[in-house]
């Protein structure tokens, strides 16, 4: 039976490896975006703290007054035992794509509903431990997703070797949204542009999510510039988070070995982007 509830949580660091020397905020950011939308394992290390967790990103459902298990596997990689603290925090994904992560419950906050097995895990070097955290939403609960992240943060300051050696406060931030009842995604274009994105200008859908539960597209569309050429295009895998809209970037598909394709504007693309089981067909055309 697991009982320390998730609000009783010791205070947390700031973002992942922030240091208390010099370090960029950029990336910093940038790997908490792809733990978020579940794009890497979850991976940190630094002398003093080397853990793998996985998975990064866990998506299940639970109907109210019921609990949900699920496991988490912690694996010390580090030459010396370490020591962990584990808590929830709340979390939200910006317009520019920045996650930011808080221990204050927010107002719409199902933390309450955690229970995670332990605060503290200490492991001996290569050590694996498979962590355990229930939620159970209370019987009245409205239909809806609960979204919380599970922080596994090092004990010990982290130290970053380099030019300059300073102490940092390293964590991983597993994403987890459970689906609470019936609740589900309800995704519609509204909008299309042309924008730069990793210094490519590529198509951008703007993609609205009117249902009480977040969704992703998922899918292959296909490109045809004035001249014919055809080239196929990926949907990036982000969240589109309940009552949000957000930009969707349609991005090459590069074989292994070949060159980025070039896009020739005006382009345009057709086919269908599926979410869970429903589909969205595309069909526009794109100017520079």
């Amino acid at each position: 039976m697991l009982t320390d509830r998730s609000r009783f949580i010791p205070p947390a660091l700031q973002a992942l490896a922030i240091g208390r020397g010099r370090l960029t905020r950029s990336a910093v950011w940038a790997g908490l975006l792809a733990l978020a939308a579940g794009a890497v394992p979850g991976v940190a290390g630094a002398q003093g703290f080397s853990a793998y967790v996985s998975p990064p990103r866990i998506v299940a459902q639970v109907a109210p007054g019921k609990s949900l298990r699920q496991i988490v596997e912690i694996q010390h990689v580090g030459q010396q035992r370490g020591g962990y603290r584990l808590y929830t925090n709340d979390w939200d994904l910006g317009p520019d794509q920045a996650v930011t992560f808080t221990d204050a419950l927010s107002p719409q906050s199902c933390r309450p509903w955690v229970a995670i097995e332990r605060h503290e895990l200490s492991l001996a070097a290569g050590a694996r431990y498979r962590f355990r955290f229930e939620v159970t939403p209370p019987a009245e609960a409205p239909a809806g997703e609960c979204r919380f992240a599970l922080m596994v943060e090092g004990q010990d300051p982290a130290r970053v070797q380099g030019a300059l050696s300073f102490p940092v406060g390293a964590r991983i931030a597993v994403i987890v949204y459970v689906t609470v009842g019936d609740a589900a995604p309800v995704l519609t274009v509204e909008g299309q542009q042309v924008a730069t994105v990793q210094g490519q200008r590529v198509p951008v859908l703007q993609v609205r999510n009117a249902g009480n539960a977040h969704g992703r597209l998922e899918g292959v569309l296909v490109g045809t510039d004035a001249e014919g050429q055809r080239v196929e295009l990926a949907a990036a895998d982000v969240p589109i988070l309940p009552g949000r809209s957000r930009e969707i970037a349609l991005t090459p598909v590069v074989e292994p070995g070949q060159p980025q394709p070039t896009l020739r504007y005006p382009l345009q693309v057709k086919g269908t982007l599926e979410w869970g089981r429903q589909s969205l067909a595309v069909d526009a055309r794109f100017h520079p």
